[in-house]
């Protein structure tokens, strides 16, 4: 189910406005007790326990394509066009994704709509969300500009590799930044440049200082065209 917007510059307005009616959706998709106070190791437990019980991996990951259903209304593309501050989750590493959640759900990382959201949710269905969009592919995304994308690739290799991998599939810690949309990067990378308080981390601090908006420019367009 997707819905249109009509402006990325108003995608903030459009989600608080929109808060209440999806959280009615979570509440009658899921039927399940909302998570008072879940923690790290709670979360990742539960993603293992799954991982290691197939039963138990299927009933999380149908539970989890249903809160999906609710996601896609934010995180997959509206008409062919991405929200500026939403990320593709397609494909994103499952125990990343898991502590971003639960970052999320105790306020510990800051955004009014996903607190909300994430506050109304048991564990089973953050951990059958994730292994939801742990499955599910990201379309192939052709180069639009051939020149900007071999500087990306280039600036790429040389800085980025070190910690997210030759592929940009990152790690446990580290998310996948393969296949994301280009808005999404240029804005994180230029929030943790400027070292705004919606995303800090010091690694990137240090990475993103040198980097021009023609850098951030180029490595968003690379990324957005890896498998």
């Amino acid at each position: 189910m997707h819905l249109r917007f009509l402006a990325p510059l108003h995608v903030c307005l459009k989600l608080v406005l929109r808060a209440a009616c999806l959280c009615a959706v979570v509440a009658t998709a899921v039927q399940a007790q909302p998570a008072k106070s879940i923690t790290q190791d709670e979360l990742q437990a539960r993603l293992q326990e799954a991982k290691a019980q197939p039963e138990l991996g299927h009933k999380l990951y149908t539970l989890g394509r249903k809160v999906a259903a609710v996601c896609a209304n934010c995180h997959a593309d509206q008409n062919g066009k991405a929200i500026l501050e939403v990320p593709y989750l397609d494909g994103q590493n499952p125990a990343y994704l898991v502590e971003q959640i639960r970052q999320f759900s105790q306020g510990l990382r800051k955004n009014t709509f996903m607190e909300g959201i994430l506050k109304a949710m048991s564990r089973d269905e953050m951990v059958g969300m994730v292994l939801f969009y742990e499955k599910e592919p990201l379309p192939a995304r052709p180069p639009k500009d051939a020149a900007l994308v071999a500087q990306g690739k280039a600036y790429f290799e040389r800085i980025c590799v070190n910690c997210h991998g030759t592929d940009g599939r990152g790690n446990e810690r580290l998310p996948r930044i393969a296949g994301q949309h280009t808005g999404y990067v240029q804005m994180t990378l230029t929030r943790y440049r400027e070292g705004s308080r919606v995303r800090s981390d010091p690694n990137m601090a240090f990475v993103t200082k040198g980097m021009s908006d023609q850098d951030i420019r180029a490595v968003a367009s690379y990324l957005a065209t890896m498998p």
